[in-house]
């Protein structure tokens, strides 16, 4: 009996002490996250910062001076490129570490390796679509050029330097959560930071729904609900724009491009990445110089998908804001430029039907012989489990996706099995090259050289300078194709579907300073159809492009607070289109109290998305119903998977089609008419809001329905952000969602010293224990912007400087 005691007295804490020490499903090991020394309680930073400090790091050429102002910002002082980036780096490392590793984990297709056997499938897409071969090809770009290198190199030093100075105690706090560590940084994670950008920016793909589509309709159906210009549009390119240059010839189609398919469920086009970014010249401007906004729309989280920084060497002295894991400032400004960005939505990623051989998948259909495939074996390390390797085909078009149907995984939703994918991220680029010139830029002929190094993913770049220029450039690099080229899915087996060539960069899409006086995009369609190339057949709607010109044509003397408060107007262009026929439709005597309520409220509508607004709450269910109600019926059939048409091509048929065919039911005996749908879709609304919020009243504010919210990036309950009371909507220019939106609002003056004026939702700090985690938050969501502190030497007085940092070469 004494043994078993005392076998029960060692055995038990042994167990426990494992138990405490490990992690078990979500639940982090609770003694090693508890511990006073190096668990959570160390991570909680304190209120004052050390005014002055120095350290010694053996990857310095010179000594770099950093100061950082009253929200954490760097600014870096270096005496040459190598030591800028070295410095970048590490102090970028300071503040982001987690967030740098875990988003290239993400993009390489790692997140098993942290959280085990649940993210198989999300590992297996990443890997699939080609990420880490897309990553390998551009560091291979990158390192050919050697100032890219150097960049890549001196700042994955600078990484390196942070990582190997920390203890358990001075982890990350998500590191203590997930019960992993960091490792060392290496070039190949800042190509798949890149790269990830590609795939949030241009991985979505519309040709599996497509030919579906056609393959049930018929090409007619198609040409009219998607056709290949909206019917209404406000181009990037202003209409009348010469094309001051001799096209290429364009490809010919083969006969026919016609592919069958079939799959999994349903989509409505929804909107989620947008931007905006608008140019004035001097001519419009209170100063007599150009002014920049920029305000590109993200998926929104904590930490910020930004780090602010800026960066004084020999030949630059940048401020803006960089991509944490990356060299060098993407959006920003010097004291000669400014420039910005907003996606183009070019249509640079093809799906090709590959016919193999046999169920071995070595060779395939092509040019009427058979051809190899290539394998890439893809070993995925998985938690608390045996490694998985996953054989992924390659074709010389590019991977082969999906052999067979996955279940369960909605990423693989617009995924056609048996696919080659064709994709512009999969090949050599340097898109560092281009941001180190921008950063360096002294005028347009700057502007216009750096934009022939950038590749995808492709940008409406816009430009001013204080030489009183301004310029906007769809920019990137372009297949050469022929007209819908990809709109289906293609045929893999005919030369003739493979991208024949590429655009020149000089014909790319561009105007500088045109009559007008301003530039603007928000990612509608770059130009009109004079345009000699095909970039896309669709484009993002022509809502918030329009508003923002409306706007700028009449706007004179305009001041930076004029493009500040421009940046959180949200009118809604689509309520000016639609609401007063639809109103008028409306059988008043079939409503209940509260359904005339609504109406009255939707009636007087300013037509604002206001955060108070009930009207905005109404009209938005109300008319995202009703294109429900006119397209679910045709276009939800159990096993094909199909899209809606547009919003665009909603609205001309409210406005100019009041008969159609497409209003009927073809599910019900009656025969619906608009009307009939108009009616349904309102009550709808109504009675929707009513069961969520209640009567009729401020809970259905428009603030409550929108609910926007700013989530931790690996949503870690706890270190998201409260529910913001703020207006906007995806159809505005505050182009708002519940976790989607501006993710950085910037607005530059140029002139002698160019001033500049930003925010971003977050905070400078990765860590949720720090002040500066998420201090900007509450200044964002009420749409104002900080005055930028634009250093011209380490001991300028004009900043508010509170702590200094001396990194000495050892």
């Amino acid at each position: 009996m004494n043994k078993i005691k005392a076998s029960i007295c060692i055995i038990v804490p042994i167990l426990l002490a494992y138990a405490l020490n490990t992690k078990f499903g979500n639940v982090p090991p609770v003694l090693k996250f508890l511990n006073p020394f190096t668990g959570f309680w160390q991570n909680a930073e304190r209120t004052t910062v050390k005014a002055n400090n120095e350290i010694s790091l053996k990857g310095t050429i010179e000594n770099v001076d950093i100061a950082f102002d009253d929200r954490m910002i760097p600014h870096i002082f270096a005496q040459n490129d190598h030591d800028l980036y070295y410095a970048q780096g590490y102090i970028t490392a300071v503040h982001r570490l987690w967030q740098m590793d875990f988003q290239t984990r993400f993009a390489a297709g790692r997140i098993s390796e942290v959280v085990g056997k649940k993210a198989i499938e999300l590992d297996r897409y990443q890997r699939r679509m080609g990420m880490v071969y897309g990553a390998e090809n551009s560091l291979e770009g990158m390192m050919a050029d050697p100032k890219s290198k150097e960049m890549i190199l001196a700042y994955t030093e600078g990484i390196n330097a942070y990582i190997k100075s920390l203890s358990p105690s001075k982890l990350p706090v998500e590191y203590k959560i997930l019960d992993f560590k960091p490792e060392a940084w290496t070039p190949i994670k800042c190509a798949l930071l890149l790269k990830q950008m590609s795939a949030v920016l241009a991985m979505g793909s519309d040709e599996f729904y497509m030919s579906n589509i056609r393959n049930k309709f018929g090409t007619d159906v198609v040409k009219d609900l998607f056709p290949d210009y909206p019917f209404k549009e406000e181009p990037i390119i202003p209409v009348g724009t010469k094309w001051d240059f001799k096209p290429l010839p364009i490809p010919a189609a083969p006969l026919t491009d016609e592919t069958a398919t079939a799959a999994i469920k349903t989509k409505q086009k929804e909107e989620g990445i947008g931007s905006n970014n608008w140019a004035l010249s001097g001519a419009k401007t209170a100063s007599g110089l150009p002014m920049l906004a920029n305000d590109p729309h993200l998926d929104l989280t904590l930490p910020s998908i930004w780090y602010q920084i800026q960066l004084h060497a020999p030949g630059v002295n940048a401020y803006g804001v960089s991509l944490p894991g990356a060299p060098g400032i993407i959006i920003g400004f010097n004291k000669d430029i400014a420039w910005g960005v907003t996606n183009v939505a070019a249509d640079v990623l093809d799906f090709y039907q590959i016919k193999f051989k046999d169920d071995t998948h070595k060779d395939y259909w092509y040019n009427n012989q058979w051809k190899k495939t290539s394998s890439r074996l893809e070993t995925i390390s998985i938690r608390g489990d045996k490694d998985v390797t996953d054989t992924v085909r390659y074709t010389h078009h590019g991977p082969v996706v999906y052999l067979q149907k996955v279940k369960g995984f909605s990423k693989a939703n617009n995924i056609p099995v048996g696919n080659a994918l064709r994709w512009i991220a999969h090949d050599k680029s340097n898109e560092l090259k281009t941001f180190y010139l921008l950063n360096r830029g002294k005028n347009y002929d700057d502007y216009r050289n750096a934009l022939t190094f950038y590749t995808a993913p492709a940008q409406n770049f816009i430009f001013a300078s204080a030489e009183n220029d301004i310029a906007i450039t769809a920019n990137g690099k372009f297949p050469l194709k022929w007209k819908n080229q990809g709109k289906f899915i293609l045929d893999g087996s005919d030369p003739k579907s493979d991208w024949q060539g590429w655009i020149p960069s000089s014909q790319n899409p561009t105007v500088k300073n045109p009559p007008r006086g301003f530039v603007s995009s928000a990612n509608q369609s770059s130009t009109d159809p004079s345009y000699p190339y095909y970039i896309n057949w669709e484009f993002s709607p022509y809502e918030r492009g329009k508003r923002i010109n409306d706007r700028l044509k009449v706007m004179e003397k305009a001041t930076a607070d004029s493009l500040i408060k421009m940046q959180t107007d949200s009118y809604s262009i689509h309520a000016q289109n639609i609401l007063p026929t639809i109103l008028a439709m409306v059988n008043k005597l079939d409503l209940n109290a509260t359904q005339k309520e609504a109406l009255r409220f939707v009636s007087e509508w300013n037509k604002y998305y206001e955060a108070k607004s009930l009207a905005a709450s109404v009209f938005d269910i109300w008319t995202k119903r009703l294109q429900f109600d006119i397209w679910d019926d045709e276009f939800t059939i159990a096993n094909i998977p199909m899209r809606y048409p547009s919003r665009n091509r909603t609205v001309q048929l409210i406005l100019k089609e009041p008969n159609s065919k497409w209003l009927d039911n073809i599910n019900t005996p009656a025969r619906e008419t608009l009307a009939d749908l108009v009616n349904e879709a309102f009550k709808f609304s109504c009675d929707s809001l009513e069961r969520k919020y209640g009567p009729i009243g401020k809970s259905w504010a428009w603030a409550n329905l929108k609910h926007t919210n700013i989530p931790h990036m690996a949503k870690i309950p706890g270190f998201g952000s409260k529910l913001l009371v703020t207006g906007g909507g995806k159809m505005t220019i505050n182009a708002l969602g519940e976790s989607n939106g501006p993710s950085w609002r910037m607005v530059v003056e140029l002139g002698k010293t160019p001033k500049g004026h930003g925010v971003f939702p977050g905070g400078q700090s990765g860590n949720p224990g720090s002040r500066f985690y998420d201090d900007m938050i509450d200044t964002w969501s009420h749409g104002k912007l900080y005055d930028l502190f634009y250093m011209q030497s380490v001991d300028d007085k004009s900043a508010k400087i509170i702590s200094q940092l001396k990194i000495s070469k050892k």
